[in-house]
């Protein structure tokens, strides 16, 4: 039968099947559980069968025998009326629609998990509604409500199409993560989302708010196969529940579509920026670092702390300040139960929208940094990086241990002479070039406090920070348009206040290697680029 002709006769039959269940029933309780039976297998019948010429006597027919199959099932109970009846006999021609008990099963998958688990235990386990009630250590009442709620949920889910969403099609691919803060026991956002599919359940929010059925919906699952990872990610921060039950995310998610063009023409301003630094505020860090004696370089090249001057201060000390677009960073930063709080962000795979356009800026402008480390056990230790294509360290911030500095301190002050004990110790230092296959430290040493060096770099003059002031804020505006509304205030903050930033710096190193000012690097010399240990003793040599 068709499903619309299904539908109209059960909804003129429901008060006659009630008042039939009622007749039959001791209370109310059992006269709602023999009626809601008595309507799921007439409507299953209905939509089984063909043309049905008596309507009522076939369903009736069907009444009559789940009331028997009840019968038999609670005759041992008390509290039911019984009356002495034989089995009626089941047509066979009513067969069970596998079609629609798939969609029955998908439906009360997207019930909410309480409802889904009382639906699950009246339906098919045949629990009676008190003894539903006493497991769940609820109210009867609540038991009948939730009931009735799935009923018309259910009755509402078979009406619509469901579809898939873009994401159970086409997910989205991480490329790589990024974390502004600190880390959690368990590392960054990649422990989290290096799931695809964590990964894109806090994408599918990243737009438009979704409660955990449209999230299923989205994916192309069931609630109840993302339930737990929903609550994993919620107690982590990185979804947010929102009014009416819908979730949010202040994950930053890279753009899944990128323009050579655009690119060109943002890398272009960040170029030009980078050569009005070199003209008017390199020379200044250039004699600052005229004065610093006591360091050491393993190569005794001295453009090699100049450069990591240049960077420094090119990174941090040109920052914009915005005070009309500054915004409270606090909802922004996850806190994860393993001790991280940070800004997650996650570089997405991504296609361009305009191949053919050739760009006219190449180069690999990536960075990871500032890092800054320290030592609990060493005070006098610290140590500042950043990695870019300039150097020959790999794996970020992961592999740039505090411990490492430790090594060479210790290395310096003559306590890893015995190689065997320290074995392990001599290896890392190593592996990471930090020493050489004869122990020499290959790495620069700053002899004083940390704050000392930051603070013989000047800071870029007034002035030129108002030349760049306009071009800032207007290329955050843009830049902020290609994100959800709940993400513009970070990008905004990000992009306006760090408009000369590491790849700034980065092009402005590229400059001074490409015009001659700085000889090209050697391998040794780029163990050490951009990364300066401060120590209250020198290594010798």
């Amino acid at each position: 039968m068709e499903k619309e002709k299904a539908d109209a006769l059960i909804t003129d039959y429901l008060g006659k099947i009630y008042g039939f269940a009622y007749k039959k029933s001791f209370s109310y309780d059992e006269a709602e559980e023999l009626a809601a039976e008595m309507t799921s297998e007439v409507y299953r019948a209905l939509r089984g069968s063909g043309e049905v010429v008596n309507p009522e006597g076939y369903i009736w027919r069907i009444c009559e025998h789940t009331y028997a199959k009840y019968v038999s099932r609670v005759k041992k109970q008390s509290g039911v009326s019984i009356d002495e009846m034989g089995d009626i006999p089941y047509f066979d021609e009513v067969a069970d629609d596998e079609g629609e008990t798939d969609r029955l099963r998908r439906e009360i998958a997207f019930l909410s998990s309480q409802r889904r688990e009382i639906v699950f235990r009246f339906y098919y386990k045949n629990e009676p509604i008190r003894s539903i009630a006493s497991r769940l250590a609820v109210p009867v009442g609540t038991v009948k409500w939730h009931l009735n709620k799935a009923r018309n949920e259910l009755k509402e889910g078979f009406a619509m199409e469901r579809k898939i969403g873009e994401l159970g099609i086409h997910p989205v691919e991480a490329v790589d993560f990024g974390h502004s803060g600190t880390p959690g026991e368990h590392g960054g956002p990649e422990y989290y989302l290096g799931d695809k599919l964590n990964l894109n359940i806090v994408y599918s929010v990243y737009f438009e708010p979704k409660n955990q059925s449209e999230i299923a919906e989205e994916l192309g699952v069931t609630p109840v196969f993302i339930e737990d990872r929903i609550k994993l990610l919620e107690n982590n921060g990185f979804i947010v529940k929102t009014k009416g039950g819908r979730y949010t995310t202040y994950v930053k998610f890279s753009p899944r579509t990128y323009s050579n063009e655009e690119t060109d023409a943002a890398w272009g301003k960040k170029r030009e920026a980078a050569k009005i630094l070199l003209s008017e505020y390199v020379p200044s860090i250039r004699r600052a670092v005229e004065g610093m004696k006591d360091v050491y370089i393993p190569s005794g090249n001295r453009q090699l702390l100049e450069a990591a001057a240049i960077f420094y201060g090119i990174a941090n000390k040109c920052t914009i300040d915005f005070d009309s677009v500054k915004h409270d960073m606090a909802k922004y930063r996850v806190s994860t139960l393993d001790g991280g709080t940070y800004i997650a962000c996650v570089n997405l795979a991504s296609e361009c929208t305009d191949p053919d356009y050739i760009s006219k800026i190449n180069g690999e402008y990536s960075s990871c940094g500032n890092m800054w480390r320290a030592s609990d056990k060493y005070p006098a230790v610290k140590a500042w990086a950043i990695d870019s294509r300039f150097d020959t360290r790999t794996g970020t911030w992961k592999n740039n241990q505090g411990e490492d500095y430790e090594y060479v301190y210790e290395l310096i002050n003559g306590k890893l002479t015995d190689r065997v004990t320290n074995a392990e110790k001599l290896a890392r230092l190593k592996e990471r070039g930090f020493i050489d296959d004869d122990g020499k430290v290959m790495i620069m040493v700053y002899r004083g406090d940390d704050t000392d060096f930051y603070d013989r770099i000047p800071p870029l003059d007034g002035k030129i920070k108002e030349r760049f002031a306009d071009y800032a804020l207007e290329y955050a505006m843009q830049t902020a348009k290609r994100y959800p509304p709940q993400m513009q205030d970070l990008v905004v903050d990000w992009n306006a206040g760090a408009f000369i930033d590491n790849m700034t710096a980065i092009m402005a190193l590229e400059i001074l290697y490409e015009n001659g000012t700085f000889k090209p690097l050697t391998d040794k010399e780029r163990v050490t680029a951009n990364l300066i240990m401060f120590s209250d003793v020198l290594p010798e040599g």
